[in-house]
């Protein structure tokens, strides 16, 4: 059996997974190669193809690299909720999201450490909507999709972030304890505009960094029709949500 976890391990790479057998082996390498200092959490929702036997045979050759088994799929939203949940129960300063099947690349991940351990910003989003950042090798739909999904839930929500639904994105342990994760309501498409709406709303400070962000080129893509639709009329609940009972909270 593993040792205990040692608390106040620094950053933590939480990366949620279903059936991203062909990506799990080589993305934690890929991860601690550039953070060597971090720990990495899989978040596995009990995947057909074996990806979370794959992580704990990792986890269990390396200290660094952890699995949380769930009983199932219920969405990326609560994935990363009880992602959160855990890094804050293990005492980490800095949580980030990163998608398993290499849109997300690694080497961003030490300057936004830098940023958040600086002191500089409460909430980091690794942007394709600023200058200098953008997608490789994407549809046509696909960007339309994404582009408009974006301008549509910024322009409803009227907040001051460009890239609302990208999922590359970081947060002080202070962060994650002021938005109120136990009422986070959006499970797909909507779950990274509801977190970046209520980082906005309780005051903290959220900072945009550029980045390029590429097709996945192994596994299959997790969007569908459903989430769209959950994103399309979830914005405007996120809208009427009174979340003034969250500003000024101190821990």
């Amino acid at each position: 059996m593993k040792e205990t976890i040692s608390r106040g391990s620094g950053a933590v790479i939480c990366t949620p997974t279903y059936n991203e057998l062909e990506n799990i082996s080589r993305i934690i390498p890929a991860i601690l190669e550039e953070v060597p200092e971090a720990h990495v959490l899989v978040i596995d929702d009990n995947s057909p193809d074996g990806t979370g036997e794959i992580a704990d045979r990792i986890a269990a050759g390396d200290a660094r690299v952890h699995v949380l088994h769930r009983a199932g799929k219920e969405g990326l939203g609560k994935a990363y909720v009880a992602a959160f949940h855990w890094a804050l129960e293990h005492d980490y300063r800095y949580v980030f999201e990163f998608d398993a099947d290499f849109s997300h690349n690694p080497k961003y991940l030490p300057r936004f450490i830098g940023i958040l351990s600086e002191g500089s910003a409460d909430v980091i989003v690794g942007s394709r909507r600023v200058r200098g950042g953008g997608v490789e090798n994407w549809s046509v739909l696909r960007r339309l999709i994404s582009w408009g999904g974006s301008i549509y839930a910024r322009n409803v929500l009227q907040v001051p972030v460009f890239d609302l639904t990208g999922g590359f994105n970081g947060f002080t342990r202070e962060a994650l304890l002021r938005i109120g994760l136990d009422e986070i309501s959006s499970t797909g498409y909507c779950f990274q505009i509801e977190l970046k709406y209520r980082s906005v709303k309780c005051g903290l400070r959220v900072r945009e960094e550029p980045i390029l962000f590429p097709d996945r080129q192994l596994g299959q893509s997790k969007m569908n029709g459903s989430i769209v639709r959950e994103a399309l009329t979830q914005v405007w609940r996120l809208r009427r949500l009174n979340l003034s009972h969250l500003l000024g909270v101190a821990h």
